[in-house]
């Protein structure tokens, strides 16, 4: 069996490039950076409560969630011990104030010594102290709000007996204006800058963005996730949304550089083939393509990259299909 086999050119010739269709985008200047940081908003004002006494709890008066005055009674404790520690303490007050008295007019009378009338007064003054100690420890048993907030987390029980200092529950402020996030160490001169301006999205509250000031921020870092930092939002501002502690955020930090020959292009334009280097693919008046040698710079916002060389701002350049193009391909652009 004999097989012909035929070729022939097509007609545009067998060397003819097929047109690529290809997204393009324009070159940005870059007049500022914004960067983006997983945030937190945490609590303003937050402590752990404890009886500065032992004894048994007589009463826990709150329970997680509860929202609490300033001065409001938390819990108790079973005072009886105390009670019976300051009548006996009243009572030797009460006789060292007599004999003091009594001392005070004999030597008026020089019916007594100097001596025996400044031991009386030793007496009478020491009395006083342990009476007026032992009402501030009654005071004590009653454990009261610091400020006005939610109860977090209690960790005791009525009847439980406990010591001095040991943790009864957790009191946190219900409004926060605080976020917190961390930053590496690449980026920290930015918190320094004068012209740095911060922006915080909460993920529940999308369509608001606030404008948040420098608190604070650590300048070593304890582990390996970067240095914590502190903004402060405004109180009228955030009351309206009512941010509370733990609630999860994109704080933004937009510095204001003027980079001189740098521009900036979506991630997704960058060429990177194997051989190394990256490159755009810069797209001609002739709609013929050109590749463009680029130094990357520091990716910012959702998907951008900055970038510096022989590319301009406003100049067209891929976006979507760079890896299917070759030097001189002719290019249909579906996004003109």
């Amino acid at each position: 069996m004999s097989v012909l086999v035929g070729c022939g050119k097509r007609g545009g010739g067998a060397d003819a490039s097929p047109v690529r269709y290809v997204k393009t985008t324009k070159v940005q200047a870059v007049d500022y950076v914004d960067r983006d940081f997983a945030g937190m908003s945490t609590a303003d004002d937050a402590t752990t409560l404890a009886f500065k006494i032992s004894g048994q709890v007589e009463g826990v008066d709150v329970g997680k969630g509860d929202y609490v005055s300033r001065g409001e009674v938390l819990a108790r404790l079973d005072p009886r011990d105390v009670e019976l520690q300051v009548a006996a303490d009243k009572s030797q007050y009460i006789k060292a104030m007599s004999q003091y008295e009594r001392m005070r007019r004999l030597l008026d009378h020089e019916a007594v010594s100097l001596q025996e009338y400044e031991s009386a007064e030793a007496s009478y003054v020491q009395a006083r102290s342990v009476y007026e100690n032992s009402k501030e420890l009654l005071s004590q048993t009653r454990l009261k709000a610091p400020f006005a907030g939610v109860v977090e987390r209690t960790y005791v029980d009525t009847y439980e007996r406990v010591q001095a200092g040991q943790t009864i529950l957790r009191l946190v402020n219900p409004l926060s204006t605080t976020v917190e996030f961390t930053i590496s160490e690449k980026s920290m001169w930015v918190l320094s800058d004068s012209t740095t301006r911060y922006y915080v999205v909460f993920d529940n509250f999308p369509d608001h963005r606030f404008t948040a000031r420098l608190d604070s921020y650590a300048k070593t870092s304890s582990d390996a996730y970067g240095f914590p930092v502190s903004l402060k939002l405004s109180k009228a501002e955030v009351e309206p949304f009512k941010i509370s502690p733990g609630m999860t955020c994109q704080v933004t930090i937009r510095t204001g550089e003027q980079l001189k020959n740098i521009v900036a292009v979506p991630l997704n334009a960058i060429y990177a083939p194997a051989e190394g280097g990256t490159y755009l693919w810069r797209v001609m008046p002739d709609d013929m393509v050109e590749r463009v040698k680029v130094e990357l710079g520091d990716p910012f916002g959702r998907d951008m990259v900055s970038v510096s060389g022989a590319i301009k701002a406003g100049e067209r350049v891929v976006c979507a299909g760079v890896y299917h193009l070759q030097e001189g391909d002719k290019v249909r652009i579906i996004n003109r």
